[in-house]
């Protein structure tokens, strides 16, 4: 018997989903037209250079400044995909080849930057919203999914990240300086440092850090501050790495719920691992921080949020990269969240943005990506399918922040119990 691909699941991951293919893509033309008149009056800031299936040209938008890409559509399936499943049938339009582009990231770029006055003219709406929306809210990260929604996306296999990450593992937003063509794990180094200094560290403390990933964070914080690290994954291939990476360090790597760790810590790192909470669990995230930071220990954060006024709208039902990527997750409402956590006696403090940073990260990522591919160093059993969805996944996103619609910060909170 063949054995399954490698990264299937992710390939089906729309199971259960609704993506807008079937009885609605078999109506006729009528009322295409006022579909593309709405995209149109909603891109306030660049616009579409659109070749529709009957092989006319229309530009949509068009009227100020902004990103210009160039969309084949096909078939006309794509926009009812669009209209009625938002991003989610988007991108199955794309992967069933009825819409095309040179370049994707700026029509992702476009989408967010007019992300308010679009409105709901792109988003899963009525049933396939409700449908989607249950379909996400059975994958949440209750404690008996948590750990089946990180293998999900994280045991894809050390060898498969490894090929194109950069040499350090760290698989999160890099910040750059201003020297032209500096390397990726430069970039990289530098965030995980501006993180740890924001904690004030003093050698011989004990830093806990809430999803540690491969242990880059881990590895720079007990070899050059000097502090024992405790990390927590709940991927058991992030573990087995970072346990070997770390076995000549004051480190330690539990496969352990941030809900369930003990003891108290001097301070608390955690780089990009709220969006995998999901809201309902903020709470009881930030309350872990509270319960084992010392009074006046201070954590320091890295999280994505989404602007805040496309919260309510995203928050009530799935997009492409909760259906895909990562299940059970949810971008940060920045106020929201800051609420909470004032709520639960951790003071906010110095927050910073670098979400250009995220999108150049993005695109090393894809470069480094694309040249695995066709140098044939990926791992085997990865097909085109995965390959063209993992390529899709970090096109979005890097046009998700180049259009500022979500953002990347480092925050420190101080625990004022």
């Amino acid at each position: 018997m063949n054995e399954q691909p490698r990264g299937r699941h992710l390939v089906a991951a729309d199971r259960g989903f609704v993506t807008g293919g079937g009885f609605l893509a078999r109506m006729s033309g009528r009322g295409f037209g006022r579909v593309l008149d709405r995209i149109d009056a909603g891109l306030l800031a660049g616009g579409i250079d659109a070749t529709l299936p009957d092989g006319t040209r229309r530009i949509l938008g068009g009227r100020a400044p902004g990103p210009m890409p160039v969309v084949h559509l096909q078939s006309w399936r794509a926009l009812v995909r669009l209209m009625t499943s938002g991003s989610v049938g988007w991108y199955k339009a794309w992967a069933q080849g009825e819409w095309s582009s040179p370049d994707p990231v700026p029509l992702f770029d476009l989408f967010m930057r007019n992300g308010e006055s679009l409105g709901e003219t792109a988003r899963a709406k009525g049933f396939f919203r409700i449908v989607n929306w249950l379909a996400h809210r059975l994958r949440r990260n209750d404690k008996s999914r948590a750990r089946r929604n990180i293998e999900h996306h994280y045991d894809l296999g050390n060898d498969f990240y490894a090929a194109w990450l950069d040499e350090s593992m760290t698989y999160s937003s890099a910040v750059f300086s201003e020297r032209p063509h500096e390397p990726l794990e430069a970039a990289q180094e530098r965030k995980i440092r501006l993180l740890l200094d924001r904690l004030d560290l003093k050698p011989g403390q004990r830093l806990l850090e809430i999803g540690c990933g491969w242990g880059s964070l881990a590895e720079i914080g007990a070899r050059d501050y000097g502090v024992h690290v405790t990390g927590l994954t709940l991927s058991q291939a992030q573990k087995d790495y970072a346990e070997q990476r770390l076995r000549a360090l004051p480190a330690s790597i539990e496969l352990t719920d941030y809900r369930d760790v003990a003891g108290t810590f001097d301070a608390v790192a955690s780089v990009e691992m709220v969006e995998a909470v999901g809201q309902e669990y903020w709470p009881d995230y930030l309350r872990s921080i509270a319960r084992v930071l010392k009074p006046g220990g201070k954590a320091a954060l890295q999280l994505i949020s989404i602007r805040e006024p496309l919260f309510e709208s995203y928050a009530s039902s799935a997009d492409f990269i909760q259906t895909y990527i990562f299940p059970g997750g949810m971008l940060v409402s920045e106020p929201r969240f800051r609420v909470i956590a004032e709520q639960e006696g951790l003071s906010w403090h110095d927050r910073r943005g670098y979400g250009l940073h995220y999108a150049e990260t993005l695109k090393h990522w894809r470069q480094r990506f694309d040249s695995a591919v066709e140098e044939g160093r990926l791992p085997p059993g990865f097909d085109r399918s995965f390959h063209d969805l993992w390529r899709y996944y970090l096109m979005y996103c890097e046009g998700g922040f180049r259009g500022a619609g979500i953002d990347v910060a480092q925050v420190t909170l101080v625990n004022t119990g």
